[in-house]
């Protein structure tokens, strides 16, 4: 059972939960290929404390945790940390290591070795060759907004902002010991799923509930677990999902993003609250301007919507932060979310960072081992 997320109470000036799950990698640290022994990593791990809050994916080759809800960065820091604490011991006790990234950077990943189970099998005959390319991770963010009308609106408000997600977290340059060409592959990995990417504007839930039965009619998702949109309203816990962040190679990483998205859905709860509409870029330049987060990152260009002109993403990344101040200083975040903002503009992103550490003595393997000691690095 999920111990993510929570309930937390919504609107005005309380403070939202916030829970994280995070897709690890596992790594053999002779070659620094990925390695298909999760089952056995989940299974030591649990059975050192963990218990639920750790699982398998749907590839042997990755490890998945969820923390508990909580109201402050630094409790939700603390666990994120212990978490990766536990899952790089479990992994070691089983001569492995793991990595926090969006896709494999070393070994053979296409096809994978699939978890066994029920799921998992109908998931394979239904996407067939979709699955092959499935060895991705994701930090995914639950903010606690049990009532789905709200949680659907509040999506509706961030939909523009989305593109700033994908450029701030692109972590997944490599894939199989080759350079892409973009700061997030994993973005373009999942965006040939029929149902994911950019969710559309949802009117209500009654027009949500019927789009989704639609989906599900059609084949094209197996229940609304299958939706990959990159937010939508959990389907097993009372939470908005943000869906959308490769998998961040450090702890601080990935507090900076649930602060900042925490700030984003509090943000336009008051403008729903306020009866404000929300802005509705054309589908078509949305689903471009993720493309050109996911090629461009944090040090190139973004599409500035709703319309299409082109500015730096860091400037983007700058307006966002402006708009959710307030929010940031409400919940308490705002001297943190400054200083690791600080530091990842000054010393780039999750995918510089890892061509740097190829760029030094032009070696793949110093990708992994840079990777290798992100994941549990405590400052």
């Amino acid at each position: 059972m999920a111990v993510h997320g929570g309930s937390g109470t919504e609107g005005g000036s309380a403070v939202l939960t916030v829970g994280v799950e995070e897709e690890y990698l596992l790594v053999d640290p002779v070659t620094r290929q990925v390695s298909p022994q999760a089952p056995k990593v989940v299974a030591d791990a649990a059975a050192h404390g963990l218990g639920d809050r750790v699982g398998v994916e749907l590839t042997c080759y990755q490890v998945e945790v969820r923390t508990r809800p909580h109201r402050t960065m630094a409790d939700l820091g603390e666990e994120v940390r212990s978490l990766r604490a536990a899952v790089a011991a479990a992994a070691g006790r089983q001569g492995h290591c793991i990595v926090s990234t969006g896709t494999p950077v070393l070994g053979q990943a296409t096809p994978p070795p699939l978890t066994p189970g029920p799921r998992y099998a109908r998931s394979f005959a239904t996407f067939r060759a979709l699955d092959d390319e499935q060895t991705v991770c994701a930090c995914h963010v639950h903010i606690g907004i049990p009532d789905v009308a709200r949680a659907l609106s509040v999506a509706n408000h961030l939909r523009p902002w989305l593109p700033a997600l994908i450029a701030l977290t692109a972590n997944s340059p490599y894939w199989q010991g080759r350079d892409t060409g973009y700061a997030g592959w994993r973005t373009m990995a999942l965006s040939r799923w029929p149902v994911a990417g950019p969710p559309p504007y949802v009117e209500s839930p009654a027009h949500f509930d019927e789009l989704v039965a639609a989906l599900v009619e059609s084949g094209a998702v197996m229940d609304r677990g299958g939706l990959y949109w990159d937010i939508r309203p959990s389907s097993h816990v009372p939470t908005l999902e943000f869906r959308i962040a490769d998998a961040c190679a450090t702890a601080d990483g990935t507090v900076l993003l649930a602060a900042l998205v925490r700030a984003m859905a509090a943000t336009a709860l008051a403008a729903v609250d306020a009866g404000d509409p929300a802005g509705r870029p054309r589908p078509e330049l949305l689903r471009a301007a993720c493309w050109r987060a996911a090629r461009d990152g944090l040090r190139g260009h973004a599409v500035d919507l709703p319309g299409s002109r082109l500015i730096p993403a860091t400037e983007q990344i700058e307006r966002l932060l402006s708009w959710v101040r307030p929010a940031l200083h409400r919940h308490g975040d705002l001297e943190l979310v400054r200083t690791l903002w600080a530091r990842v503009r000054a010393g780039g992103g999750g995918a510089d960072l890892q061509r740097a550490a190829h760029r030094r003595h032009g070696r793949v393997t110093d990708v992994v081992d840079h990777l290798i000691a992100a994941a549990t690095r405590t400052g």
